[in-house]
């Protein structure tokens, strides 16, 4: 998602260490180009090895599709039709273990598909299966076709399997248990998947390990390579050319340019991979993305509704769509249309009313408007190039592309993600970094398949151990609620914070008790925040649940100029920049305020 470009005359004074280390050392064994899931999910897995890594995002980490979830972690079951199966094993294998080493942010999810038919599909799937197109009319898929496919769907989780096995309930029992139904419903079958209810900060932990280089506390067995001390990442520099001496990368806070010398060059920009290869002179044609778009809902009876469930089912264009409650909101999504990555990707009034008419085909008891959009979003799914594949049929596996020349009088090769899914970016990563270790002759010393992901390990894993560590960690300066808060949005590297903000002089904010001024600082300085909006959507889920006040945004401006060096003129852009993207790429419009 391209972001309207801020200009930037003010001096920096933090966050940006990283981006110096770049500048100052401009080598790496390893360039990663594209700082979502996929890209740092490699980063992490490259510096534990002892690999000598740099990684370089043009906007904020997380900022694109990786960020425009639908915030699920799933072996997509929907995947089976399309013959799918390892994509589907190795996804519920990674879901199963991504329930085991990331509990602070990967919950169990409880998934309900409401079925209306018995027989139906049952001709048609077959021709789907073998033809990857829609046969005629979309046919919604009857009781007979998703029990065949939940119990396919069981058996990939045997290995390891984490979650209980599906269960079908009839007419009577699925109204009972949720009397807003449509009341022709014939079954209700209950599975459970996984969701991730902020995957910008799972993303976020995921760069610390790497940036630590698995220097975590309590991890037996791990021993890293000095040379990893040198793994560097920095947000809000791009990849803009390639030079004699290597890449070109352009600070985009400061402007300055500078070249980056690597002998493997990584490519996960998703969608973009096609245009970032293009910029370092070697021009492929492997993308064809597609766009999802999500509406979030502050609806309390569609939440009741719901009854703790995501409600997962077709819709009447044959398009799986999901009705999923997060907290005290509700997400609706997703569409899925072929996508112009010339146009930024937006929710638009057409698939607005198409979120709509899907809430009425489960629920028509239920009224939803306008009115309960409490924020939107969209992003570009990194597909591969399908032609005349429907997008509904189009692979979501991944595939790696090797190409190599010559540069400066020596080889440099470069890999090209094609594809690739949140919940399987662990066992991506993985593979990505085989191909690099193998390039430059280095061995695997550390795997990450059991390895916990920051704040994952340690988290308490009952409620009864949940509340005795918020009661450990509570003072006098910093009460419970803070701490539970703290430990929600950091998992166990939240005693970091705590430290960090007993450390100095501390004020919450008046106009969200979820903030304060030491908080601020201390993302500014672990976390790179190079806007106002890094905080409101990527450092905090605020504007994903519609808190977003002109109050706020004056607090955290006034917050972040001390460690950032904003003058009030800075101040005040930032807050306008941050309406202006709220409003046009999230559907959430701020009173404007007066600097």
């Amino acid at each position: 998602m391209a972001y309207p470009e801020v200009s930037d005359s003010s001096p920096r004074t933090g966050g940006r260490s990283d981006a110096n280390a770049l500048r100052s050392r401009p080598y790496a064994q390893v360039l990663i180009i594209g700082g979502g899931i996929n890209g740092v999910g490699t980063f992490r897995d490259l510096a534990l090895q002892g690999v000598d890594v740099a990684l370089v995002e043009r906007g904020d980490y997380c900022q694109g599709a990786s960020g425009a979830s639908s915030h699920m972690i799933h072996g997509g079951i929907r995947y089976l039709e399309n013959g799918e199966f390892r994509l589907v094993r190795e996804s519920v294998q990674e879901r199963n273990r991504l329930l085991r080493i990331a509990p602070h942010y990967v919950k169990p999810l409880q998934t309900t598909i409401p079925i209306f038919s018995t027989f139906s599909g049952v001709l048609a799937a077959p021709l789907r299966f073998l033809t990857h197109r829609q046969q005629g009319a979309p046919k919604e898929r009857g009781a007979l076709l998703i029990k065949l496919g939940l119990s396919l769907y069981d058996s990939f989780s045997r290995d390891g399997g984490t979650v209980p096995r599906h269960r079908f309930v009839g007419r009577k029992k699925a109204l009972r248990e949720q009397p807003e139904l449509r009341p022709d419903v014939k079954y209700a079958a209950t599975y459970f998947d996984a969701s991730v209810h902020n995957p910008e900060r799972l993303t976020l932990d995921v760069l610390r390990d790497g940036q630590q280089a698995g220097a975590q506390a309590g991890t037996p067995g791990v021993e890293v390579d000095r040379a990893a001390e040198a793994a560097r990442a920095a947000n809000y520099v791009a990849a803009t050319g390639i030079t004699d001496d290597g890449v070109q990368l352009t600070d985009q806070l400061t402007g300055e340019t500078y070249s980056f010398r690597a002998d493997v060059i990584i490519n996960t920009t998703g969608a973009w991979v096609d245009y970032t290869n293009d910029t370092l002179g070697a021009p492929t044609r492997f993308m064809g993305g597609t766009k999802g778009s999500h509406i979030v809902l502050d609806a309390p009876e569609l939440l009741a509704a719901c009854a703790g469930r995501e409600i997962f089912f077709e819709h009447t264009d044959g398009r799986i769509v999901l009705i999923y409650p997060m907290g005290d909101r509700v997400l609706v999504g997703t569409t899925d249309v072929d996508a112009d990555l010339t146009e930024d990707a937006v929710c638009t009034d057409a698939e607005i009313d198409y979120f709509f008419d899907l809430v009425g085909h489960v629920f028509p008891g239920i009224p939803v408007s306008r009115k309960n959009i409490v924020y939107s979003f969209a992003g570009v799914r990194p597909l591969p190039r399908h032609d005349e594949t429907a997008p509904g049929f189009v692979s979501r596996d991944y595939r790696i592309e090797r190409s190599d020349r010559v540069q400066g009088g020596r080889t440099v090769s470069s890999l090209s993600l094609v594809g690739g899914k949140w919940t399987t970016f662990r066992a991506l990563s993985e593979h990505l970094s085989d191909e690099a270790l193998t390039l430059l002759k280095m061995p695997r010393k550390v795997s990450t398949a059991a390895l916990a992901i920051g704040g994952g390990a340690g988290f308490p894993r009952t409620e009864t151990e949940k509340d005795l560590w918020i009661r450990n960690h509570a003072t006098d300066r910093i009460n419970a609620a803070r701490v539970a808060g703290l430990l929600t949005r950091y998992g166990t590297r939240a005693t970091e914070v705590l430290r960090y903000l007993q450390d100095g002089s501390d004020e919450v904010f008046a106009s969200t008790p979820e903030l304060s001024t030491r908080e601020v600082a201390y993302m500014v300085e672990r976390e790179q925040v190079g806007h106002l909006i890094d905080v409101l959507i990527r450092r905090t889920a605020l504007a994903f649940r519609g808190l977003v006040t002109p109050n706020l945004l004056t607090e955290l401006a006034q917050a972040l100029a001390g460690p950032l060096g904003w003058d009030e003129e800075r101040r005040a852009t930032e807050i306008r920049d941050a309406e202006q993207i709220l409003d046009r790429f999230h559907g959430v419009q701020v009173q404007r305020l007066v600097a």
